[in-house]
């Protein structure tokens, strides 16, 4: 029986990348994408099934660009996120709803295909060897505490920034034993210098640049979607149907568990230097961090010969 799972979450089209699927934009010398060097440092680790949260109508493309090729190494699996996949008597409650529901929603369609520890990441993300080690050794010796246990992998906020714009972050709090104590998700965190900064309409709040962040790099079980599917009901419940932007996250839905103290989260280190592909300039820089990474062997110039 497998061991750990690597849920990858891709339904999104990247809409500040200027139209394009920006998790399928190569990055790589013979081709490959961010998820091909994630997928590399997964299989590494230990892990060996892996799930892609897609888009049904991105599944040739994105078979053709990454999964097939995948499904040579790995057991492989393939969710569809969709916007209707909600429950019945809340489907004509949002007639003008264009996207689908957010991190939450795209993890609650793993539930019928995933059965061991998994762990969640962006496709579009770069995380680094030391952040799947950490991942798999965790999620494969899970303490029984009686209480739902989780990790987080948390970066170094000045180490998730791009110099092309403001990112999204999950600013975190962690204890003196390494715990999660609190989450808060932060909008458009800008570089400036050694520092982060979020401009306001008139006045620039300055962020600690070592301060922990939270990159959507989750470890978690399947008695969490459980917790999921309940909690998304309260959601679509208690969204008004002309918001059209409410999302069902991650970070929030942990945050919110951690004040009832229905988990437990288990805050992992990685100093390793993050990227990723938020706008169409970030790919050059990708592509000169990936070129980097090969010159000092930590990867084969091409991954899968």
């Amino acid at each position: 029986m497998s061991k750990a799972a690597l849920v990858i979450m891709a339904a999104g089209i990247g809409s500040r990348f200027g139209g394009g699927i920006k998790q399928l934009a190569p990055v790589g010398p013979g081709g490959e994408i961010i998820m091909d060097y994630s997928i590399y440092d997964a299989l590494e680790a230990g892990f060996d099934k892996i799930v892609f949260v897609i888009r049904k109508d991105l599944e040739k493309d994105f078979k053709e660009v990454i999964g097939n090729r995948i499904e040579k190494k790995a057991d492989v699996d393939y969710v569809y996120q969709e916007l209707d996949d909600i429950p019945e008597k809340y489907q004509t409650k949002f007639p003008k709803r264009t996207k689908p529901w957010g991190t939450g929603q795209a993890i609650l369609c793993c539930k019928d295909v995933v059965n061991i520890p998994f762990l969640v990441i962006n496709a579009d993300d770069y995380y680094g060897k030391s952040a799947f080690r950490e991942a798999y050794n965790y999620l494969t010796s899970i303490p029984d505490t009686g209480k739902i246990q989780i990790c987080m992998v948390g970066f170094v906020l000045k180490n998730t920034l791009s110099d092309n714009g403001g990112v999204t972050r999950g600013i975190c709090t962690v204890d003196g034993q390494g715990m999660l104590a609190g989450i808060t998700e932060t909008h458009n965190i800008e570089k400036d210098g050694d520092c982060a900064v979020i401009r306001e309409a008139d006045r620039v709040k300055t962020l600690d640049g070592n301060t922990p962040v939270s990159m959507n790099m989750w470890g978690l079980t399947p008695a969490f979607f459980e917790i999921l599917e309940s909690g998304f009901e309260r959601f679509l419940k208690n969204t008004s149907a002309e918001d059209l932007k409410a999302e069902y996250l991650l970070p929030t839905i942990i945050g919110d568990l951690l004040v009832e103290g229905k988990v437990s989260v288990k805050v992992l280190k990685s100093e390793d230097q993050w990227f990723g592909v938020t706008y169409k300039e970030d790919r050059e820089a990708v592509m000169s961090a990936v070129r980097n990474l090969i010159e000092k062997g930590i990867y084969p110039s091409s991954l899968y010969e």
